[in-house]
């Protein structure tokens, strides 16, 4: 890691640079793809599953004996811990319903809001080089409670044309209704537009590698709702001298070994914070199963110090982190100063992988600095809300000539009549009584 030691403000433009992921690049090689799969249906999967997955299959769909093997497969203690994350995710996740209200804006003219869950979503499990079984609770769970009524999964499967167990599991416990084995841009093309299998969805959920972000992005353009753009994960550690240089290490170390390109910084106005964690990342690193690729991720990330708390502030927000742990003495008072981050840690004892596993809320972020514009997944993700107005005759009467002087200003005229055919009937109406 490098260690830069108290930057000039004209220096944060590059040093906080993200490694380069240009989905531009791929386009052609993925809308291809997709292409592909939108013509060819179950066909065209079958066939890039055992070009990209080398895995033949006869069919896509995970079946009722599969889902059966994996509940006997998975141990009971992974069992009890993926319980124990759903119901907290669960409860997060269920506190944020939303209750509409009837307003009345002016007497008779009542506006509100309903809460509907979309109807179809499809979410992506990516396989790699981990499984990611907890992807499928922070998706699958919000969807369940939203009242989607169809949810569908898409994960690559493994050499011996199978799903990892706990993917499954996960999967059953969370409500998923159909499962398929499909990976990669193809899983996204097959979702977004629909196949002999796999039914279209209208809104399509879950992280990648570069190729699915691409796909995300272009399925995005003809009518299919994304969550969010997507990279690469990342982490920064706030830290001051009170911070523990092991804890530091290890919550830099588990998001580094997430990818070789995702990034990890430490910012701190502590020079000699800086470098007990350097040294604590080296040991640390050197017993971690998965040491190259977290070196890898390493090479892109960096130890900063600063002057001061402040600045640190001020370096987090230009960053906007997918997550932030704040590691100082007054955490709470520094959380307060933070307005751009995906997921925001407090305390020494808040790591990183409580909100990726179990604590409750969604691991699912803006990554690449885009926590400046969007949130991440929460139950809103999975609804959609309808606005309802009723307005009476005394709020027309109110209302209606405004309409009508507005509609006119703007030229349309059809806009005003159907405010002004109204306001005659009621008129006529009223003579008629007298």
């Amino acid at each position: 890691m490098k260690l830069i030691n108290v930057p000039s403000a004209d220096q944060w433009l590059d040093l906080l640079r993200r490694p380069a992921l240009d989905t531009e690049k791929l386009f052609d090689a993925v809308r291809s793809l997709i292409n592909k799969v939108r013509t060819e249906g179950d066909r065209a999967l079958l066939e890039l599953e055992e070009r990209f997955d080398a895995v033949r299959l006869s069919s896509l769909g995970v079946t009722p004996e599969e889902m059966e093997a994996a509940s006997r497969q998975v141990a009971e203690p992974l069992k009890a811990a993926i319980r124990l994350a759903k119901q907290n995710i669960e409860t997060f996740h269920s506190s944020q319903r939303f209750v509409g209200k009837k307003v009345e804006t002016m007497p008779g003219v009542t506006c509100w809001q309903k809460a509907v869950g979309i109807e179809k979503v499809g979410l992506y499990v990516p396989g790699g080089t981990a499984p990611l079984f907890s992807t499928v609770l922070m998706l699958a769970v919000p969807a369940q409670i939203a009242g989607c009524r169809e949810i569908v999964l898409c994960t690559p499967p493994d050499q011996t044309g199978g799903v990892h167990p706990a993917i499954l599991f996960a999967a059953q416990l969370a409500g998923v209704s159909r499962i398929y084995k499909v990976g990669g841009a193809q899983a996204i093309a097959a979702m977004a537009y629909g196949t002999e299998s796999i039914p279209r969805v209208y809104k399509i959920f879950g992280p990648g590698n570069q190729y699915v972000t691409a796909a995300k992005q272009l399925v995005s353009l003809h009518g299919v709702a994304i969550d969010m753009p997507a990279g690469p994960s990342e982490v920064v550690v706030l830290a001051d001298e009170t911070a523990q240089p092991s804890f530091v290490a290890a919550d830099l170390l588990s998001q580094a070994e997430h990818g070789v390109d995702s990034q990890v910084l430490l910012v701190t106005p502590s020079q000699r914070l800086q470098q007990a964690v350097k040294e604590e990342v080296e040991k640390q690193l050197a017993v971690l199963p998965r040491r190259e690729i977290a070196a890898c991720a390493l090479a892109n990330s960096r130890l900063i110090q600063v002057r001061n708390l402040d600045e640190a502030v001020r370096l987090v927000n230009a960053y906007a982190p997918e997550h932030l742990i704040i590691e100082t003495a007054h955490y709470r008072e520094v959380a307060e100063q933070i307005t751009h981050a995906g997921s925001v840690f407090l305390g020494s004892l808040t790591p990183e992988s409580a909100g990726d596993y179990a604590s409750g809320t969604n691991h699912t972020l803006p990554t690449n600095g885009y926590a400046r514009a969007y949130s991440g997944v929460s139950l809103d993700s999975f609804i959609r809300k309808i606005t309802f107005q009723e307005i009476q005759a005394e709020g027309i009467q109110a209302i209606g000539p405004a309409i009508e002087e507005m509609a006119a200003s703007e030229q349309l005229e059809a806009h005003k009549n159907a405010v002004t055919v109204r306001l005659n009937a009621l008129k006529q109406l009223k003579q008629e009584r007298k």
